[in-house]
């Protein structure tokens, strides 16, 4: 339901406690028979209840209760009251009616002329109230209820303190056939677990090329590590999806497959070399705290 200006002013008075005994009779009327009036007061009420949360109670001191007092009289025994004497009847005269003049439209603003000084003054009043608040909450919190307290901001610093990189050593392998005469050299390093292979003794095969295998326990079937290039050296780093003690300890195999390598990811040529890693170089030692 849509209210006029009137009754949001008379429901913020009443809230507020500014109503002569008329004007509150009227209020509490509408209220017990319009649910959206009673909201509208019940809100007004919920705005106004944070000014009664700021201010606390003060006691006057007693030199403001003697000012008070001599102001209003009271500081002094009070004089006998004397009544003055009513004043001798004036002579009856008999005077023409005066025209009738319709004084209901100057009564009505007056009265609304009134109320709304009252809501100026009372929304004047919130708004100095809000910002001494505001003041309050950013300067001396500790000065507020505690419902009325901000929340501590707690900021969280990630300190990311710098990696040192893990001691390691490096691998080797000889990739050959019954001890002979190593046909490739495999270089594992033990931190990034890239690998080099080294051409030695291995001849190219026409129409072949070479492929390199991971044989190990923990795998169900050998995993390819890709062809061996045809310079002297190929470079990988497929052994970084594998486990510290998969790498170390597997057989490295080498098989003679199709050109390009087996075409299924299933060794399908003859195993022609093969080879475990040792530790060639130990892990560096740390560096003592200085």
């Amino acid at each position: 339901m849509a209210y006029s200006e009137d009754h949001i002013a008379l429901a913020a008075e009443y809230a507020l406690g500014t109503l002569d005994a008329d004007e509150r009779a009227q209020v509490e009327t509408m209220m017990a028979v319009d649910k959206d009036f009673t909201a509208m007061v019940e809100a007004w009420q919920q705005k106004l209840g944070v000014l009664n949360q700021m201010v606390g109670s003060v006691e006057p001191r007693p030199e403001v209760w003697d000012r008070i007092k001599a102001a209003t009289g009271l500081g002094e025994p009070q004089a006998p009251l004397v009544l003055p004497e009513a004043p001798p009847p004036a002579a009856t005269e008999t005077v023409a009616p005066a025209a009738a003049v319709d004084t209901s439209n100057v009564v009505r603003l007056s009265a609304q002329a009134k109320r709304w000084r009252n809501v100026a003054t009372f929304t004047a009043a919130i708004a100095a109230a809000l910002v001494a608040m505001i003041a309050v909450q950013a300067y001396r919190p500790e000065l507020l209820p505690d419902g009325l307290r901000p929340k501590p901001r707690v900021q969280v610093v990630e300190v990311k303190t710098p990696s040192v990189p893990a001691a390691s050593g490096q691998y080797v392998a000889l990739l050959q056939k019954d001890s002979g005469s190593p046909a490739f050299i495999l270089t594992v390093d033990g931190a990034t677990r890239n690998f080099t292979v080294r051409r030695v003794g291995a001849t190219p095969e026409p129409g072949k090329s070479y492929e390199l295998w991971l044989v190990s326990d923990k795998l169900q079937r050998p995993r390819s590590l890709g062809v061996i290039g045809g310079n002297d050296f190929t470079i990988r780093p497929v052994l970084s999806a594998y486990d510290p003690d998969t790498v170390n300890k597997a057989t490295y195999a080498v098989t003679l497959e199709p050109e390009g390598g087996s075409p299924t990811g299933v060794a399908t040529g003859p195993i022609v070399f093969t080879g475990k890693l040792i530790e060639a170089v130990p892990p560096a030692a740390p560096a003592p705290p200085r």
